[in-house]
């Protein structure tokens, strides 16, 4: 399997924020998102081909039960499914963090979903229309949902990125509003504090939550953290 990076941290985003937790960082996505924060597993992949034996002796050295599957987007390796069903076979509480665009039947306590809006296209480069045509799959989304404990995770830039946020979960009736999460589009803790200050009122009222970005306001937006 190609991985761009595996390490411990704490997890910085969404449910589990702020837990301990092992990262196995996947390489090569889908989609080109211009504000990716991991451009070494999307815009330029990056890393080594490890084995599956080889994964799972590196977890279980960090004696640490949350072990977090990301991206790249990890669901387009279709070696990820083996991986998630040893890691549960040894009594690991797994999160997949997934654009939610490629389906495959993991093994996985959590999805974290993490739609990317039109606010994600990377306008004026060889990848919008690629990105445009790839980033939104309704029959993904409602097997996901169907079959896992979930949460989203919407990035969002700009006030005016609500609305679709609206639009999007209005397609999707099924979707538990608790399970909806704002997250602000910043790789800096200064603007990540600017953000909150409107993105917590806006999530309240619609009966939706917000993530931190804990990793950012500990580490930087660094790898390996």
């Amino acid at each position: 399997m190609y991985i761009c990076e595996l390490f411990h941290s704490v997890q910085g985003e969404g449910r589990y924020a702020g837990v301990p937790s092992v990262f196995i960082r996947t390489s090569g996505c889908n989609l080109r998102c211009w504000f990716c924060d991991t451009p070494y597993s999307s815009w330029d992949p990056q890393g080594e081909h490890r084995s599956l034996d080889d994964l799972l002796s590196t977890v279980e050295n960090y004696h640490c039960n949350h072990v977090v599957i990301t991206g790249g987007e990890p669901m387009l390796v279709r070696d990820v499914v083996p991986l998630t069903r040893a890691l549960s076979e040894a009594g690991h509480v797994i999160t997949i963090e997934t654009a939610g665009t490629v389906d495959l039947p993991v093994v996985a306590d959590l999805m974290s979903i993490s739609p990317k809006l039109s606010n994600s296209t990377p306008h004026g480069t060889d990848w919008a229309e690629r990105h445009e045509q790839r980033r939104d799959r309704p029959e993904v989304i409602r097997r996901l949902i169907g079959d896992y404990d979930y949460q989203f995770k919407f990035v969002i830039d700009h006030e005016s990125d609500l609305a679709e946020v609206e639009q999007y979960v209005a397609r999707f009736p099924e979707i538990d509003p608790a399970k909806v999460l704002l997250m602000p589009q910043a790789t800096e803790a200064d603007v990540l504090r600017e953000k909150n200050a409107w993105l917590g009122p806006a999530a309240e009222e619609r009966g939706w939550g917000v993530s931190p970005r804990l990793h950012i306001e500990l580490f930087g937006n660094t790898p390996g953290t």
